[in-house]
């Protein structure tokens, strides 16, 4: 830059001194104006230097401060009114924003090992080598030493390398240096300096589990008294007049013999009835896994509603889609929609159909009817809740077993646009 303005200013400088020599000047005349335009020539050229160079090494201090993250440090001769100033404001807002943005990955840092550490959930972190990275406190606790004597240690040393394997999320009956019990256990995967790591979160659901098994015995013991009682309570009292009638001794009385056969069917058909009763309960808790595979779902929607005897039931087609499931499972799940659909018709209505509609996420199948509707919905999937007189009650809550057990759901609401229910079977794409 230097050299670059004392040859901007060098054919100047030569022309004066030319002029002055062969001019008719005295020599202190040349002298001195000689000297004053070197001179002025030398400090131009250094002024221009340093007006350049010193913006551009204030500009390199800048730029290493920043690479080095260092954001404190802000350009004082900044103008914006030439390009050098402008680069030099440009860097300061870079720095500023970059300490904003540095303190709010230090504000959350600090937020989520705060959190970390409180939560009661073990956390671990392994890299690709299976050498364990971090862990929280319930890590910690959990493994019964400090993540110092941890740190970098194998997870088969550790007795988790099976956790990091296997499908996620899933329970798991462990036995950790703590304490033993059953485990959710949940795997994911990140990067970190573009290495990828594994991150394996551990929840004790030993309690939780306990208490939802002792809520489903209270509620199975509670709907088995109650159907045993129901039919218990009349055999008991018929039996006893059953007894009474045999100490009487009427052998011969058309009477006795006629209250005796009736006492007895009453008898034979509450056994009966208790007897279906278990049966259901038994095919609830036997529902096999789904058998999944492709089928095309148009050709079920269409088998499933031709099955209804009493009615025809529309189909109002849809678009052609392959569904992964179990046929034979959803088209009984379509069954007892439609059958409910009929009942609903039959009651008060005049007709119902099928029909369905297609996402990038799901599949609805909806059977609509314009029966009276619905007058609550709070018992619809009550196990043995029914309305009907010949109602077995296990039907909805079977349809929404099996939509659940494909990743699926079944609800039925009202209608809005006009009168009548609408079940809806979703599944997933």
């Amino acid at each position: 830059m230097l050299l670059l303005a004392l040859g901007t200013g060098l054919p100047g400088a030569i022309a004066t001194i030319l002029l002055l020599v062969y001019g008719d000047y005295t020599a202190k005349t040349v002298w001195t104006v000689g000297g004053f335009v070197a001179g002025v020539w030398l400090l131009g050229a250094i002024a221009l230097r340093e007006r350049v160079v010193r913006p551009l090494q204030t500009l390199s201090n800048m730029l290493a401060a920043l690479r080095e993250g260092d954001f404190s440090l802000r350009a004082r001769m900044s103008r914006s009114d030439d390009a050098l100033g402008l680069a030099l404001l440009e860097i300061n807002m870079l720095g500023e924003t970059l300490r904003s943005q540095r303190l709010g990955a230090l504000e959350a840092t600090s937020l989520l090992r705060a959190v970390m550490s409180e939560i009661d959930v073990a956390i671990f972190a392994f890299d690709d080598a299976g050498a364990l990275r971090l862990a929280n406190r319930a890590g910690e606790r959990l493994l019964a030493q400090r993540f110092e004597r941890l740190a970098g240690r194998q997870a088969s040393t550790l007795g988790v390398a099976e956790l990091l394997s296997g499908a996620s999320p899933r329970v798991y009956d462990h036995a950790f240096p703590e304490r033993a019990g059953r485990w959710e256990v949940r795997r994911t995967t990140f990067r970190q300096e573009g290495k990828p790591h594994a991150l394996l979160v551990i929840t004790d659901v030993t309690k939780t589990l306990r208490e939802e098994e002792l809520l489903a015995w209270q509620r199975l013991v509670r709907v088995l008294s109650h159907e045993i009682n129901n039919s218990l309570a009349p055999i008991k009292s018929i039996a006893g007049s059953l007894r009474g009638i045999a100490d009487q001794g009427t052998e011969g009385s058309t009477g006795a013999q006629e209250d005796m056969q009736r006492g007895l069917d009453i008898i034979e058909s509450r056994a009966d009835s208790l007897s279906r009763f278990m049966s259901s309960y038994a095919r609830l808790a036997r529902l096999p896994a789904p058998n999944k595979r492709a089928f095309d779902l148009g050709t079920m929607v269409r088998r499933a509603a031709r099955l209804e005897s009493r009615m025809p039931v529309g189909v109002q087609e849809g678009p052609t889609v392959e569904v992964i499931g179990d046929p034979d499972q959803l088209e009984q799940v379509l069954i007892n929609l439609v059958r409910n659909a009929v009942d609903a018709v039959q009651e008060d209505g005049t007709s119902a159909c099928v029909r369905w509609q297609v996402d990038e996420r799901f599949v609805d199948i909806q059977v609509v009817d314009d029966g009276p509707g619905i007058s609550g919905t709070t018992n619809l999937f009550i196990p043995f809740f029914t309305t009907k007189a010949d109602g077995s009650g296990i039907g909805l809550v079977l349809s929404r077993q099996i939509a659940e057990g494909h990743g699926g759901s079944v609800t039925i609401e009202n209608r809005r646009d006009s009168r009548g229910a609408v079940a809806t079977l979703r599944l997933p794409r």
